[in-house]
């Protein structure tokens, strides 16, 4: 069972109790950060928005069948008060909890049901070759994600394409993907860079990041850059599963060479992994 799988038993079968990210990723057997990034690259959700939307469904389940105490409600769910209750329950259905009460029907909710996991979302990946990576500079555009809003990272690439080539101090000709600085929530930094001689004389506005010298699974992928969420997801939910590696702290890597073709998507791309020696 891989530890997606294992964290959605965990939630399903003690979400009206008080868990932590830190729980759900002992019982999945991985560390937090693990246990973040494969959820939400499975699911698209971070971990415990998964499970605060779980709380609430069933909560708005109970009040449309007419449950009289909604503080009772709040305290089930995992809020303090009726306001805080309130004004989750409004974020997550656009209503509040007295509507849904008044209504007697979740019928035109968009409820969070359990998630199934799909196991089509998965791709055959080439066993990796482990590289011991040199100290990097990497400069380029950053921005913050979450695993709903990480579908604008292409948008992102767009923006950061036209400066290939003329970027002062670029070392080669290789765009990198850097993925790092995640926290609890799921959410990270992306950074569309190249490698560069010297942050002096990049653009002050760019993101800039020191990549260690560090020992990597590699994984090369000759198919569409559309596959590569199928490739992460697969390495995050089966590989790393499978092999009994262990992530180190550190950026994931996107690699991006000279047969990449950023107008088709076509020519392949790897994708490099920090692992704990």
């Amino acid at each position: 069972m891989n530890p997606v799988t294992r964290a959605l038993w965990f939630i399903e079968s003690h979400f009206a109790q008080e868990i932590t990210l830190d729980d759900i990723a002992d019982v999945a057997g991985v560390s937090k950060y693990h246990m973040s990034r494969a959820f939400g690259l499975a699911t698209g959700a971070s971990v415990m928005q998964y499970v605060r939307a779980r709380r609430l469904t069933e909560a708005a389940r109970r009040l449309a069948c007419g449950a009289p105490d909604i503080l009772s409600e709040a305290l089930e769910a995992g809020y303090g008060s009726h306001e805080a209750f309130t004004r989750a329950f409004r974020e997550q259905f656009g209503l509040t909890p007295e509507a849904v009460r008044a209504q007697g029907h979740v019928n035109t909710m968009q409820l969070k049901e359990p998630i199934r996991m799909d196991e089509t979302f998965l791709t055959n990946l080439a066993p990796p070759r482990f590289v011991d990576g040199k100290t990097m500079l990497i400069a380029g555009i950053g921005e913050r994600y979450n695993s709903e809003s990480s579908a604008a990272i292409p948008a992102q690439w767009q923006r950061f394409t036209p400066y290939l080539g003329h970027i002062p101090g670029q070392v080669g000709r290789t765009a990198y993907g850097v993925i790092g600085n995640t926290d609890d929530t799921g959410e990270m930094e992306y950074i569309s860079g190249v490698e560069v001689a010297d942050f002096t004389k990049v653009p002050k506005e760019w993101s800039r990041i020191r990549i260690p010298e560090q020992r990597y699974a590699v994984f090369s992928h000759d198919g569409h850059i559309s596959s590569i969420k199928r490739v992460w997801n697969t390495i995050w939910n089966k590989w790393l599963h499978e092999s009994g590696r262990k992530v180190a702290e550190g950026a994931e890597l996107e690699r991006y060479d000279e047969n990449f073709d950023s107008a088709t998507g076509d020519g392949g791309f790897e994708i490099w992994i920090p692992l704990k020696s």
